[in-house]
């Protein structure tokens, strides 16, 4: 205990310095906590059970597109209660940074399979599923951009022509939507398909994805090897997923997350090795004639050893605890926030366990040389320099 006191007082000699550099060690272990916990929901396998919706898409790639005659044949799977489909659509509004999602979709078999998104006003699902021009954006959309019900909005499609050579797409804002009031993570503006499907010079009666709604949903594992199976020969295979799983699918088209997760942590830690070997360094050349006195006390060589050794182990250990305590502080946060495209993105105690593991070898790398310096540091030359 006595030992523990020595390397702790040690370590405050030059309280700003060190407080510093805790601060850039912890801020290095709360990006591995959150990186860990991103790559590992990117990672998670394929889990499709009792879940009440599921999302077909084309086997080989997302951008490829699903036939509209494969409605039936899907719907005639039993277990299979409701469907739906969404087709990406691209577009700019106004400017090319004002990026959102775009899809044509039916808008009464649309809504039917999200009960949890809630329209306003009353009557605008009926104008939607009426008026061909019809448009209805989420609720966090409308407020970013300002439109009221009745605006016109222009879309220039940056994929499809319409029959006429234009690009040039014009929507009638007819309501609003949310999820319990408040905007999704993924906020959407959404158009009648109808109106997309007579109008677009290429790309007709086909669709993005399927969304199928389950009335057994502890056969959802079942069902999507049913719907896989039932195309496995066909021109157009698919591949059946959990929304949860579509969303990470969609979102690694970014990259190669685990390759982008570890080198980023790769840079963060490097720099974190550099600063803090600096830093154990520049306190043993400050201290080497305190070294020398404790030599001459009585403390022997393997106790100096353990003892700028223990204050490296103790720089980088305090700072990963102090990491890992922030992650868990702001990870629900951020789940909340981000389970819309990661799904089961959580903290864990494992990678918590795993940043710890990893503050005690860097400790080790780092305080090794500056604690082998001074073992061999001999009384005479300690009190000379």
């Amino acid at each position: 205990m006595k030992l523990f006191g020595l390397v702790w007082a040690n370590l405050f000699r030059k309280p700003t310095r060190t407080i510093l550099t805790l601060l850039s060690v912890a801020i290095a272990f709360l990006l591995f906590i959150l990186l860990r916990s991103i790559s590992a929901a990117f990672d998670s396998g394929l889990d499709v059970s009792a879940t009440e919706r599921l999302v077909v898409v084309a086997k080989y790639s997302q951008i490829d597109r699903l036939p509209f005659s494969q409605k039936q044949q899907i719907l005639s799977i039993e277990g299979v209660d409701g469907i739906t489909h969404t087709t990406w659509f691209g577009g700019i509004y106004q400017e090319p940074k004002n990026f959102f999602a775009k899809f044509p979709v039916d808008p009464l078999s649309y809504f039917d399979l999200h009960p949890e998104l809630t329209l306003v006003p009353s009557n605008a699902l009926q104008r939607f599923s009426q008026e061909r021009t019809a448009a209805v954006v989420d609720i966090g959309l409308a407020e970013e951009y300002g439109w009221s019900i009745g605006d016109v909005i222009p879309i220039i499609s940056d994929i499809y022509l319409r029959n006429d050579g234009s690009r040039a797409w014009e929507f009638e804002l007819v309501g609003t939507f949310s999820e319990n009031g408040e905007s999704q993570n993924f906020p959407l503006f959404l158009f009648h398909y109808e109106y997309f499907n007579e109008s677009v010079a290429f790309g007709r009666d086909q669709v993005s994805n399927w969304q199928l709604r389950l009335n057994q949903p502890d056969r959802a594992d079942e069902i999507a090897q049913l719907v896989d199976a039932l195309f496995e020969n066909s021109p157009d295979p698919t591949k059946t997923a959990s929304e949860d799983e579509f969303n990470r699918q969609f979102a690694r088209q970014l990259g190669d997350m685990g390759f982008i997760t570890t080198m980023i942590m790769s840079a963060v830690f490097f720099t974190i090795v550099l600063l803090t070997g600096n830093t154990m360094a520049q306190a043993l050349r400050e201290r080497i004639p305190e070294l020398a006195v404790l030599k001459t006390l009585g403390f022997t060589d393997q106790t100096i050893f353990l003892v700028v050794l223990g204050e490296a182990v103790l720089l980088c250990v305090v700072g990963a605890l102090l990491g890992i305590a922030g992650g868990f502080v702001i990870g629900p946060g951020l789940s909340a926030g981000l389970s819309g495209v990661f799904g089961s993105f959580e903290v864990v105690p494992v990678t918590a366990l795993e940043a710890l593991v990893c503050s005690l070898v860097i400790g080790v790398v780092i305080g090794l040389a500056p604690a082998i310096s001074a073992q061999r540091l001999t009384i005479v030359d300690a009190l000379r320099s």
